[in-house]
């Protein structure tokens, strides 16, 4: 199981640093703030997610 949480934290932050590039492109390209802010909460929530899961599969002892 100790295989399976590595690949869920990896593909979580995959899509969390996908995110922060989005953004980055966004700002750079002086986009709509509605683009940015879309960015932002897909990184917090990919933050969150990554601290979830390990959280989870500490609790449940895997």
């Amino acid at each position: 199981m100790e295989t399976n949480l590595r690949n869920t934290v990896v593909v979580i932050a995959v899509g969390t640093i996908a995110w922060l590039i989005a953004g980055a492109v966004f700002l750079v390209l002086d986009s709509d703030t509605k683009y940015v802010w879309t960015c932002v909460c897909g990184a917090a929530l990919g933050v969150f997610g990554i601290r979830y899961t390990i959280r989870r599969a500490r609790r449940s002892g895997i």
